[in-house]
């Protein structure tokens, strides 16, 4: 082990490191608080033996600070060497933090029993340390899953639900410009009957890496129902948010996924578009709005682009949206 010695007196200091070395430990020597916590703070150690009074810095102030250094995945074993045997100071090294303590003159057997103690308590130490971390890793894991949907690896309502409680705060103060962008499989049932379910899961696979081919870092993309998407896009004007759902239709349609029952025989997908604009009430109603939008793009005859607000669309390509490109699906 890696042991720090922090003792003033120079005989006690050279005993003590004489023992350690004959006992195969690492020894690194300071003769005071101060000194060896500077070097504590840049080197990792394993064990620091200190004695308890010492000029500038004493031994429980050294012991004080070891423990208010913030390290979760190591612990110092503290070990106090005194010549007294007053009581009162074991208390105080204890309410410092120390581990154990030793009285001069020191007994190597008794040190090499110490530090047994203290290596198995800091291999304790980093086994619940790593223990931490994989828990914390797999909390972080099921949080995502949690908020994930297992198919289309899209967030899922719980997700949505969560990111709107946030928008919904936002919406007090400066807001937007925000818009959504509903998506709905046309036919999909009748394709599910024809072609099974499996064949079905294949296409909203399809469709969700479409849509988020399509979208930036700063946009969210939503299973929102079975054959239902939904897009949230941040500053994005109403004129661009069609264009991305346009992209988006065109995509769709270029797999030329075959479908009896689809339009042009071929899997392709309707989508409403609505902008948060002053004066709307919620964010429910803002979706709602989307959700006519694409009820609408249905009852038009499918494999279109609805806006809730009729206008001219102009041409825009994707790296208008603030200069920012589409950022590509990836597994």
């Amino acid at each position: 082990m890696r042991i720090l010695i922090a003792e003033d007196d120079t005989a006690s200091r050279m005993i003590v490191e004489a023992m350690l070395e004959q006992l195969g430990h690492e020894v690194v020597s300071t003769t005071n608080g101060q000194e060896a916590w500077e070097v504590f703070q840049k080197t990792d150690m394993d064990v620091v033996i200190s004695d308890c009074s010492m000029p500038m810095m004493d031994g429980l102030e050294l012991c004080r600070r070891v423990r208010s250094r913030p390290n979760d995945d190591k612990y110092t074993y503290f070990i106090f060497v005194t010549s007294f045997g007053d009581k009162h100071l074991i208390l105080d090294a204890n309410d410092a933090g120390a581990d154990d303590y030793l009285v001069k003159p020191l007994n190597t057997d008794q040190l090499a029993a110490r530090l047994v103690v203290a290596e198995r308590i800091s291999h304790l130490h980093e086994r619940l340390a790593a223990q931490r971390s994989q828990l914390e890793l797999l909390n972080l894991r099921l949080f995502d899953q949690a908020r994930t949907d297992p198919l289309t690896r899209l967030h899922n309502r719980l997700k949505l639900r969560e990111d709107l409680d946030e928008l919904a705060a936002r919406a007090t103060g400066h807001f937007g410009p925000y818009c959504a962008l509903m998506f709905d499989v046309d036919h999909f049932k009748a394709y599910n009957d024809t072609y099974g379910h499996f064949a079905g899961d294949k296409v909203l696979t399809n469709v969700a890496r479409v849509l988020l081919r399509n979208c930036r870092q700063a946009d969210h993309g939503y299973r929102f129902g079975g054959e239902e998407f939904l897009l949230i896009l941040e500053g994005t004007s109403l004129q661009e948010a069609c264009l991305v759902a346009e992209l988006c239709r065109n995509a769709i349609q270029a797999l030329r996924i075959p479908h009896d029952a689809g339009v042009g025989k071929m899997v392709t997908i309707s989508a409403g578009v609505a902008q948060w604009r002053q004066g709307t009430e919620t964010v429910n109603t803002w979706l709602r709005e989307a959700d006519s939008a694409l009820y609408r793009a249905k009852s038009l005859g499918r494999n279109q682009v609805y806006p809730e607000v009729a206008e001219e669309i102009a041409p825009c390509s994707p790296e208008n949206r603030e200069g920012q490109p589409a950022v590509g699906y990836t597994d």
